[in-house]
């Protein structure tokens, strides 16, 4: 009863009881959620939900935070709060709970230790200002980013099922993953680190590259691994197949690459076996994720978002897990064979 009581307190939003429970904190001018979580010791993808609906009352539109303003941060063990929304403590050590995948795919139940150790940087191409290239399916418009997005997503649920410590370098908290055909474009993803992405190309390059090397530092010595997903545009109404491109002085990377690529060939033969599959490997040592990141980088093609045929291969969402699925089990090979040496 006292429990019931609690809750429905904290839903009529009384503030004395909140100043009991939480730690308040000031917004500084530019800040977002997931920058204020990180400044405080939180984990944006944990506690972003528990803070919203904390502060509900107190944030604009989009989750916008105002400067100089108060908010009440989660507390650091969610199990110890009863705020409604506040991330939740697993029973088990064999499922976790991801906010950022959304509400229908956030508890991801932990398989096997297949990629224990094992760190992979997952980089959807474009987002924020710049949707990637655009195509046209019916009266709607497909946007790049949008499904580069959900398959990268997809990708990162399906690593930390095999235990891997996964991040992703672009987010956007509100999406998730998706079961639509047609997926709304939208400007809000963020950074890892929260921060709003630049209009201009070569600084948006340049951000998520640092936070990437920023992050490799911090696990010096482990094996890491970074992927940047894309969906091409070439010319309108080019049939394409899904490439894979790497440094050409990274051994690495052309192995992960090589092992991606060879579970595509196999996949295609058995479920397309009328149709011949001419995606490649091949180094592109001049694209600026590839040059720069420090980890083994592939960067990862997956289609032609202005071909008819292509786009069928985005709008299924079965079809956006399965090319997430391929590209899993050509990383859970890599990782074997690495192990093994």
């Amino acid at each position: 009863m006292r429990t019931y009581l609690l809750l429905l307190l904290l839903w009529l939003g009384i503030a004395d009881l909140h100043a009991q429970n939480y730690p308040k904190v000031i917004a500084k001018t530019g800040d977002g959620v997931y920058v204020l979580l990180r400044r405080h010791g939180l984990d944006p993808t944990a506690h972003f939900k528990a803070f919203v609906d904390l502060n509900k009352k107190n944030i604009g539109e989009g989750n916008s935070l105002y400067a100089g303003r108060a908010y009440l941060l989660p507390l650091a063990n969610p199990a110890a709060s009863d705020a409604p929304g506040a991330a939740k403590k697993t029973t088990s050590a064999s499922v976790l709970e991801v906010p950022l995948f959304g509400k229908d795919y956030e508890r991801v139940k932990i398989i096997d230790r297949k990629l224990q150790g094992a760190v992979y940087y997952l980089m959807a191409g474009h987002s924020g200002p710049d949707p990637g290239a655009v195509g046209k399916y019916g009266p709607y418009m497909l946007s790049e980013d949008e499904y580069a997005y959900d398959v990268t997503i997809r990708l990162a649920r399906r690593l930390m099922e095999h235990s891997a410590t996964v991040y992703m370098i672009i987010q956007d908290p509100d999406d998730g993953i998706r079961d639509q055909t047609i997926l709304k474009m939208d400007r809000d993803e963020v950074s890892y680190s929260g921060k709003p992405i630049p209009y201009d190309h070569k600084l948006r390059l340049r951000q998520r590259v640092n936070e990437v090397n920023t992050l490799y530092k911090k696990h010096t010595g482990a094996y890491q691994r970074m992927l940047s997903v894309h969906v091409d545009s070439r010319s309108k109404g080019q049939n394409i197949d899904v490439f894979f491109y790497h440094h050409e002085n990274s051994p690495s990377g052309l192995a992960l690459a090589e092992s991606i690529h060879k579970v595509f060939t196999s996949k295609y033969q058995r479920y397309q076996p009328n149709r011949d599959y001419f995606g490649s490997v091949s180094p592109r040592s001049s694209l600026y994720v590839v040059k720069y990141s420090h980890p083994p980088t592939v960067f990862v093609e997956l289609g032609n978002i202005r071909s008819e045929k292509d786009q069928r291969r985005f709008v299924t969402p079965n079809n956006r897990q399965a090319l997430a699925n391929w590209i899993c089990d050509g990383i859970l090979a890599d990782y074997a064979s690495h192990k093994d040496k």
